[in-house]
């Protein structure tokens, strides 16, 4: 059997990791005729294609995510050894975590905190839409992403999601706007509401809500990140549609109160990965 050519591998797998042809061979210093040549020599030795080409986009096949799923563990056991041959002990150990933009940054940090402290652990954080994320799992660009809505599952794309989360959607402000009223249609009748945006879970709820209700609130702002939906409303811009853990810190200093009214709203968080046959050994202690 002829022996595989690991620089061939090797430029799949920078390409794979990237997504894009271009931008590979402008980090590899090569010309992307030189590196497409590359791949096509492995793809032939193979004997399988390992991408396909979606408008502007390469995405990997079938056989493509095998072969990145082996040479992510051959990269990986070549940076072992070297690290072992140095006295270096375990090399570092890369976990790369997409966000959904408007996902509770402290919901983040409280999943990923098993590995905040550790020294051998460098964690890629990437923010970004549904959609676009889910693209960067599948792709094998990410190692697990974290959003509000479980996706579908499906043999083509395989993915898993963790239910990790549940937390009540409340409505946050300032002291004074909040104080003695504890009817809800008369406070989004009278207080301008700070929103997420239309493609998210929250805002489709309460959208539903406020048309059950009969009511149009006025929207002061509609936001894609909560980190902004927060500032928002300690700004006094308006009540914010949150869950109480985006703004725990607060509502513990009493900045922000959340008021009594049930909107009857819940956000569920996943942790959504993709099955492989060498998933990144960190995700255990995270899942």
């Amino acid at each position: 059997m002829a022996q595989l050519n690991y620089n061939h591998l090797r430029y799949f797998w920078a390409v794979a990791h990237d997504g894009n042809l271009t931008r590979t061979a402008q980090h590899l210093n090569l010309s992307q005729s030189a590196l497409s040549v590359q791949i096509r020599k492995l793809e032939e030795h193979l004997g399988h294609d390992l991408f396909e080409r979606r408008g502007r986009q390469l995405h990997l096949t079938e056989a493509g995510r095998i072969a990145l799923d082996h040479a992510d563990t051959i990269f990986a056991a070549g940076d072992e050894l070297l690290g072992t041959l140095e006295d270096r002990g375990r090399s570092q150990q890369v976990l790369r975590v997409g966000s959904l933009a408007t996902l509770s940054r402290n919901f983040q940090i409280d999943f990923l905190r098993p590995l905040l402290a550790r020294a051998d652990v460098e964690l890629v954080l990437r923010s970004g839409a549904a959609a676009e994320l889910l693209q960067g799992l599948r792709a094998g660009n990410l190692d697990v992403i974290l959003i509000n809505q479980a996706p579908p599952r499906d043999a083509v794309s395989p993915f898993v999601a963790h239910r990790m989360a549940e937390q009540p959607i409340g409505l946050v402000g300032r002291p004074e706007r909040l104080a003695g009223e504890t009817d809800l249609a008369r406070i989004l009748a009278a207080h301008p509401v700070i929103l997420p945006t239309l493609d998210s879970g929250i805002r489709t709820g309460f959208d539903a809500l406020v048309s059950t209700l009969d009511l149009r609130p006025r929207i002061a702002a509609e936001v894609d990140d909560m980190a902004t939906i927060r500032l928002l409303a300690r700004e006094d811009v308006g009540l914010a549609v949150v869950p109480p853990i985006v703004v725990k810190d607060e509502l513990a200093a009493g900045t922000l109160v959340e008021s009594e009214a049930d909107l009857g709203l819940s956000e569920i968080f996943y942790a959504v990965t993709v099955d492989r046959r060498f998933p990144n050994p960190l995700l255990r202690e995270l899942l």
